[in-house]
């Protein structure tokens, strides 16, 4: 298939760039993105479904081997064209920029929603920032909270402005400088309510099963449920690590950069956990049915959990919401690039014209989909909110397709050889054999089977 030939001869575009600092601001910024709601309010639930230790060590292989060749693929390509994902792979194949198009579609309808949860997180932490916690215990707190028009509206909108404002100031002023400020606050939080959580009584049983490798719960829906939650958690195939890699000086190592991301990512995650998990099982009296996922957890369980620990509940309520605050932000300002960077290499227009373009498009849909648990929760498809239709529709079909494209592009159409060269043109490259094996034969697979399962995980047809 003249494999490599053509992809070797791809040249770096002329246009000038703008480039992180150095690899310590790439690492902090493509590790803020990766580390959101996902390692907070879905990692301690899976953990804890399926076996607690063996999903670990599940998800920790899979981490290194699938998410490393992933995230390797695209901020090569990132780096190798510097453009952002639809110039990209225009540039790489004319024939594959479809899949330019449709990575740039996840993060437009990411940018829709996200910021609809980022309110709420506001709202939580400043209503335990004032001493109100115990109203945000009580049983309707939260669906009366965000079935309301003014209060969501006011928090979605606070939490968006100031994040399209933080990514208009630049790529080094924004995006790193916010990064570098935000992720060392969140790691000091993270241990902080991680480390009184484990001095609750009982909190020890619950460690135990968190850790505990219960190989009775070894089964392909822990690896599925590891899978997807690797997939989604480390900010793949949504056009951001693309964006991210354009922005990477030449002379940065990339395999160390993605090997450094994944260790705070995972570490973000296995965190959560132990900070999440033994108090729910302290809180519950072990009940496993307590562990929920997403909202449920965040909104109703935990602010029950902070509310029961008397003096301190205050505190630890606002400081684990500020935390979460922190990692929605981070996150959702690098999906705002993704798309900014589109608009300024699509229409030719300046940082701070394309993020108005952007904000234009969330403030005339992202209110919408705050109002659909509210005035417009009669708007809903198969028993799914808005905000629930965006998800699926963007996480559960677009980007499980986008991944599995990438790996049948690069493995196939363009050559593993353009991937392993852009690596070594600064740096040798330690598991090259690894890479060309799993882009080519297991990554496809393991692409499709999260496709498939996504599609009927969401449609109620399994569960994970």
């Amino acid at each position: 298939m003249g494999e490599g030939k053509g992809a070797r001869q791809i040249m770096n575009s002329k246009k000038p760039r703008a480039t992180f600092s150095g690899s310590v601001g790439f690492v902090i910024s493509a590790a803020a993105s990766a580390i959101g709601l996902g390692n907070i309010w879905r990692f301690p639930y899976l953990a804890a479904k399926y076996g607690g230790g063996i999903f670990l060590i599940i998800y920790i292989i899979l981490a290194l081997t699938l998410g490393f060749t992933l995230m390797t693929t695209e901020i090569a390509i990132g780096r190798n064209t510097r453009l952002s994902v639809i110039g990209a792979y225009r540039k790489l194949n004319e024939k594959w920029a479809f899949l330019g198009v449709l990575s740039s579609v996840v993060p437009i309808v990411i940018m829709c929603y996200y910021c609809v949860i980022g309110g709420w997180v506001l709202k939580y932490a400043v209503v335990f920032l004032s001493g109100n916690g115990a109203r945000a215990a009580s049983d309707f707190y939260f669906s009366e909270f965000i079935s309301g028009v003014g209060q969501p509206l006011s928090y979605w909108l606070v939490f968006t402005v100031v994040s399209f404002a933080l990514v208009a100031t630049g790529l080094e002023k924004g995006i790193e400088g916010v990064s570098k400020i935000l992720m060392p606050a969140l790691g000091l939080l993270l241990l902080l309510v991680t480390a009184y959580s484990l001095t609750l009584p009982g909190a020890m049983g619950g460690l135990k099963y968190y850790l505990y490798p219960d190989f009775s719960k070894l089964s392909g829906g822990a690896v599925l449920g590891a899978m997807g939650q690797m997939f989604y958690s480390m900010s793949l195939a949504m056009g951001i690590m693309v964006t991210y890699g354009s922005y990477m000086k030449k002379e940065e190592n990339i395999e160390k950069a993605v090997k450094r991301i994944e260790i705070f990512d995972t570490a973000a995650a296995f965190l959560a956990g132990m900070m999440i998990v033994p108090a729910v099982f302290v809180f519950s009296g072990g009940d496993e049915s307590a562990m929920q996922a997403g909202p449920g957890l965040m909104f109703v369980t935990l602010p029950k959990l902070f509310v029961s620990m008397g003096r301190a509940s205050g505190f630890i309520g606002f400081a684990f919401f500020l935390l979460v605050l922190f990692a929605a932000i981070t996150s959702y300002m690098s999906v705002i690039e993704a798309v900014v960077s589109v608009f300024q290499d699509r229409l030719h227009v300046g940082r701070r014209r394309a993020c108005l373009i952007a904000f234009a498009i969330v403030a005339a849909l992202g209110g919408v989909v705050s109002l659909g648990f509210g005035p417009l929760s009669g708007v809903s498809a198969g028993g799914m909110s808005m905000l629930d239709m965006l998800d699926f529709f963007s996480n559960s079909v677009i980007m499980p397709i986008v991944a599995l494209c990438t790996c049948v592009f690069i493995g196939f159409a363009l050559s593993p050889d353009f991937i392993v060269d852009e690596v070594k043109k600064s740096s040798p490259f330690g598991r090259e054999k690894i890479y060309r094996a799993l882009i080519k034969y297991v990554a496809p697979l393991a692409m499709l089977a999260i496709l498939i399962s996504s599609v009927l995980n969401g449609l109620g047809i399994i569960t994970i």
